[in-house]
């Protein structure tokens, strides 16, 4: 997407993306700065000490399911405009918030959208699902959105028209077996949507949700997709079949597909409390 797409109403903002170092964030981060706007990634996988602290050769997050971002990630999310710069951010913890917001008014000097797009996914039938790993889901996914929507509230409401996106799911819309604590937390996350847009609009705050369908990234490749296969080549090959027999359109879902969407929401002046499904066509409502 170029910026003309959106008429350039974006350009000069200021907007800060969790889980932006890779994948759906990185998407989200790329067409947001090809739109103009000024981008500050906050993610689990940048070092406390920012983008130029020395880093850990990867970062698993403990013993979750698959790595999460990692330097080599975060440095090519960097590459993708001139304005983009990072900050660590745990979104679980108010005081990282918090300080992931004051990075991005000392960088940019203001704040204008604020992508909740952090997230985490596990899955396993609820009779043998493990207490912590719910637990951790809930917190990421949708108490994520209410501690750096409460952390940014007040530069969003200084700046006249302010924007916040979450990063629901399809499996917000409609439950899967083994998924009881993602589709949860992602049915929160819309929840949470809808009541922040009916509470912030007298400031001119919008809120609005995407729900990504079926992404090729780490959570799909490497936890979601039942494989045998032995290289990251043969699971993307693997997925792009099952895509083509599961969805209307064909085809999978991409993160640009997800950083269009964003740059819409963010630049649509009287749309606000959607759920927007970006799944071609597997979920309709």
């Amino acid at each position: 997407m170029n910026s003309s797409t959106s008429g350039n109403k974006l350009a000069g903002k200021v907007a800060l993306v969790t889980g932006g170092a890779r994948g759906i964030g990185a998407g989200i981060t790329a067409c947001l700065a090809d739109a103009g706007v000024k981008v500050m990634v906050a993610d689990i996988g940048v070092p406390a000490g920012g983008a130029d602290a020395d880093a850990d050769p990867g970062n698993t997050d403990g013993d979750w399911r698959y790595s999460l971002a990692d330097n080599s990630d975060l440095q090519a999310t960097l590459a993708l405009g001139e304005h983009i710069s990072a900050t660590h951010v745990d979104v679980t913890v108010a005081a990282s918030c918090a300080a992931a917001v004051a990075a991005t008014i000392s960088q940019f000097g203001a704040l204008d959208i604020l992508v909740n797009n952090a997230g985490v996914v596990d899955s396993g039938p609820v009779a043998s699902f493990d207490e912590a790993a719910w637990e951790r889901i809930f917190a990421v996914n949708s108490k994520g959105i209410f501690l750096m929507t409460q952390a940014a509230l007040p530069h969003l409401r200084d700046c006249g028209a302010g924007c916040i996106v979450n990063t629901a799911s399809i499996a917000g819309k409609k439950g899967y077996p083994n998924m009881s604590a993602y589709c949860g937390s992602k049915f929160a996350a819309i929840g949470i949507t809808q009541s922040l847009a009916a509470e912030l609009a007298a400031d001119n705050i919008r809120v609005n949700a995407i729900c990504p369908g079926m992404v090729g990234t780490a959570m799909w490749l490497d936890h979601l997709l039942p494989s045998n296969a032995t290289s990251s080549s043969q699971r993307e090959e693997e997925f792009e079949a099952a895509m083509r027999n599961t969805i209307p359109l064909g085809r999978p879902q991409s993160a640009a597909d997800m950083g269009q969407a964003v740059v819409y929401l963010a630049s649509a002046e009287n749309v606000s409390g959607i759920a927007l499904s970006v799944a071609g066509g597997f979920e309709m409502n």
